[in-house]
This record gives C-alpha cells, sequence and structure tokens, in this order.
C-alpha cells in the first residue's frame, strides 16, 4: 500500500486551478513541480489562489514558476531536497 504524501499535512489540501496546471505544462515544470515536497506543492497552491487581484495572482504564480525553474528556492528562501 502506497502511502499518500499529503496524508501527513496539517493544514487543508489546496486543488490544483487549471491555470496553475497550464502554466507548469506551458514552461515543462510539472516535474520539477511534483519533486517538490507535499506541503511546498500545497503552500505554492495555497498562496497563490488566496490572492485577490488577478495581478497578484500572476505574480505569484510566476514567482513559483521561477523558483521551480531555477531550483535551490522555495519562498524566496534557499532549499535543498531533502530539507523540511
Amino acid at each position: 500500500m502506497t502511502k499518500d504524501k499529503f496524508s501527513n499535512l496539517k493544514r487543508p489540501k489546496y486543488p490544483m486551478p487549471d491555470f496553475v496546471r497550464h502554466a507548469l505544462a506551458q514552461r515543462n515544470l510539472m516535474q520539477a513541480y511534483q519533486e517538490r515536497p507535499a506541503y511546498q506543492q500545497n503552500d505554492y497552491i495555497g498562496w497563490i489562489t488566496r490572492a485577490k487581484r488577478p495581478e497578484t495572482v500572476q505574480k505569484r504564480l510566476d514567482q513559483m514558476l521561477d523558483e521551480l525553474e531555477s531550483g535551490g528556492v522555495y519562498m524566496k528562501m534557499a532549499w535543498q531536497p531533502g530539507q523540511k
């Protein structure tokens, strides 16, 4: 039986909106996104979708995409795989 990597989250799991899925696919970053820990995936989606203004949604989406593309960054902080 495979354990769901989201089962240990303390916050509710946010569903991925289609526009985020499309942006990840368009920039070929879906694998980089899926390789991130569950808490990071969930935090990014919650952070993006909680924005009220469309320009803030876009700014946050762009930041996530740029961080995934460059690697080693999570929410403007240095991050390496294996860190919590």
